[in-house]
């Protein structure tokens, strides 16, 4: 483990150590001092960060993206400070935290026993979403993690995780997508944030006017096992309780090849997520290069 690596860890460690024990009030300070010190330095990810924004929102002048930017670096420390807290919240504190429309494509995709998909961008807190499912609605779901570096780290995350009630798989291809399809075919949920392409087999999709890759996964998924797929988006807005809608389930196309179906469905959820990534920009954490005119094609996926 290099000494970059070591830090890494220790400040991850030293977060879910110490800020689950502060008062939320100073916590939420905190994160704001946080992400307005990071913002003022404009190192790279919040240029990325910014230069995200101009795409979503193009008539954006240079002064009203330095504001998006930095009240995304403010709703990123706020992601960052609740994950660090959430597991010391109570299931009270859990279930009054978050505040979902249209929950009821979820129970009642879940009461039909095929099984259901939650595909989520990189919105808000999906932490506390899926903690808000397992504590207050009870259902248990499976997930799948980006290996990190160091390995250490990433051990962190999966015990952050499964301690909030997930299931965590390693993003590690077949073998995941296998165990996932099985999970759904004996009807349970999982839960992809698929908004960034981590293979070298995303599919092409329309977003914003401009072309990017997301994963296949969960329109193949939910082809293979006849599982529901429902688009989440989640965000913020002046109150302690994030919020979040439910979309409507993404249907199967009835004709085409798998890779035609596939292609409309993974549109189709880039559709859903644009839709609330362009009313919260500023609760878009995507601090990465997304769309393929900014990705260098000899480094591969996003």
């Amino acid at each position: 483990m290099t000494a970059a690596e070591r830090l890494t860890d220790g400040l991850y460690g030293l977060g879910w150590s110490t800020v689950k024990k502060l008062p939320e009030p100073v916590a939420a300070r905190l994160g704001r001092t946080v992400a307005d010190a990071a913002w003022k330095r404009r190192g790279k990810g919040v240029q990325r960060l910014e230069a995200n924004y101009a795409r979503v929102v193009p008539d954006a002048s240079p002064e009203r993206l330095a504001e998006l930017s930095r009240a995304g670096m403010r709703s990123y420390l706020r992601y960052w400070m609740e994950s660090f807290r959430l597991p010391a919240w109570s299931p009270e504190r859990v279930s009054t935290g978050f505040d979902p429309k249209g929950a009821h494509h979820l129970t009642d995709g879940l009461a039909a026993g095929k099984g259901v998909i939650l595909a989520l961008p990189h919105l808000a807190n999906w932490d506390l979403a899926g903690a808000w499912v397992t504590t207050t609605l009870g259902i248990p779901f499976t997930t799948v993690a980006e290996r990190l570096k160091p390995e250490t780290l990433y051990d962190r995350f999966v015990a952050y995780r499964e301690g909030l009630g997930m299931e965590v798989l390693a993003h590690s291809g077949a073998s995941a997508f296998g165990t996932l399809a099985r999970r759904l075919r004996d009807g349970g949920l999982v839960c992809l944030v698929a908004d960034r392409d981590l293979s070298a087999a995303g599919v092409e999709v329309d977003f914003f006017g401009e072309r990017a890759r997301m994963p296949a996964g969960p329109a193949l998924l939910a082809q293979q096992t006849g599982a529901q797929l429902l688009p989440v988006t989640l965000w913020y807005d002046d109150s302690p309780v994030m919020q979040g809608r439910v979309h409507p389930p993404v249907e199967v196309p009835e004709a085409g090849t798998r890779t035609e179906r596939t292609a409309v469905m993974t549109q189709a959820l880039a559709d859903a997520f644009a839709s609330g990534i362009a009313e919260h920009p500023e609760d878009w954490h995507m601090l990465q290069r997304l769309w393929l005119a900014d990705l260098d094609p000899a480094k591969g996926p996003a």
